[in-house]
């Protein structure tokens, strides 16, 4: 008979210490090698969707433009010019204009309204003429303010009802978000799944992560590089400074930018609010810093990302792109609470000519 000798159990072979160590050593390295990959193929895929959803918006405006005999978004009244642009005697003298509405929630109506004077007593609206924000294209800080202020208006607001029908019928639509816009995403993102067509809480708010262009909105003689000065005429004193152009006067449509991404997404400093603004809830702005690359839709209807870097060097080769003639100041477009001292443009917001101007430039300039 033959016997099998097996090994003690206290001998049999088991991995030491240093084997182990060699083990994970491996494993971390790999990780490590693996890891930026991982995360440059997360980052790439979110861009992809922000490019798509873009492409979703060229077509809503597409729509609205067939709507409306060719013309570039607007919430403004043609004839707010003739006002001079004050609510409280557009009211009085013209007309009560289309309120500005954000949808519907059970069975409350939602809006920015302009209050109940004036040709809108007959309706009883709430609120007033401090809403006319929303309205215009965009409020430019004062003198005294440069930069400053409520630099804000209609440009910051795609979700208003007049332009989301054309996207999927609501205010808070995944469409109009930008997956990678994380502070606006962290609000209001548990209202996707709502059927409502304005979904809201009472607890937070945030507007869309992509604007239009506010120079493409106004009539482009406000922002007219023979103008004097050069580039900008207060709109105000204007009769027909705010009646948006129809979209065939964009001269250059695959070189001007007519929607992007408002905040700084791609390249952005690892604190995603800007500490510059006084405050630990606004996010740095596209134009903060030198390598932000926001992704944006041009006239011709193509999507891209455009640099800032890209924009500074076609104001190089080009002159000067966009106003620094505006109430706003040679900073531009909150210029002077940039992440760095190298970015210094306002292109998209701030475009010479307007809709007729250029905010890159092509290969042959």
């Amino acid at each position: 008979m033959i016997l099998h000798r097996t090994a003690h159990p206290r001998f049999r072979h088991g991995f030491t210490i240093v084997e182990l160590l060699v083990v994970v050593s491996i494993i971390a390295l790999l990780i490590a090698l693996l890891l930026p990959a991982v995360q440059k193929g997360r980052d790439k895929a979110l861009v992809s969707q922000s490019l798509a959803n873009l492409k979703n918006l060229a077509t809503a405006n597409e729509l609205y433009s067939g709507d409306w005999n060719d013309r570039q978004f607007t919430a403004c009244p043609d004839d707010a010019g003739l006002a001079s642009g004050n609510c409280s005697q557009y009211l009085a003298q013209i007309a009560c204009p289309p309120q500005q509405l954000l949808g519907w929630d059970g069975n409350a109506m939602w809006g920015y309204f302009l209050g109940s004077s004036g040709k809108c007593a007959q309706y009883g609206w709430p609120e007033a003429c401090y809403n006319w924000i929303i309205y215009i294209p965009m409020q430019f800080g004062t003198g005294s303010n440069p930069g400053g202020g409520n630099n804000f208006g209609s440009f910051r607001m795609p979700g208003i009802k007049s332009f989301h029908d054309y996207v999927n019928g609501r205010f808070y639509d995944p469409t109009l978000y930008a997956p990678k816009d994380v502070v606006p995403l962290a609000n209001v993102s548990k209202y996707f799944t709502s059927p409502s067509e304005f979904a809201y809480d009472g607890s937070n708010y945030e507007d869309s992560s992509y604007c239009w262009s506010p120079a493409a909105m106004f009539d482009p003689r406000v922002f007219a590089k023979n103008a004097t000065p050069p580039g900008y005429i207060n709109p105000n004193t204007m009769p027909g400074a705010y009646k948006s152009p129809p979209v065939s006067r964009a001269k250059y449509p695959s070189l001007k930018t007519r929607m992007i991404e408002h905040n700084w997404l791609q390249k952005r400093p690892n604190q995603v609010t800007n500490p510059n603004f006084g405050g630990n809830k606004t996010p740095w702005f596209f134009n903060h810093g030198y390598n932000s690359e926001p992704v944006s839709l041009f006239f011709d209807g193509h999507v891209e990302l455009v640099g800032c870097l890209r924009a500074q060097q076609a104001e190089q080769r080009a002159g000067n792109l966009w106003s620094r003639n505006t109430p706003l100041g040679t900073n531009g477009y909150y210029g002077g609470q940039s992440f760095d001292f190298l970015v210094r443009t306002s292109f998209h917001i701030l475009t010479i000519d307007g809709i007729e101007g250029r905010d890159v430039l092509g290969a042959e300039g």
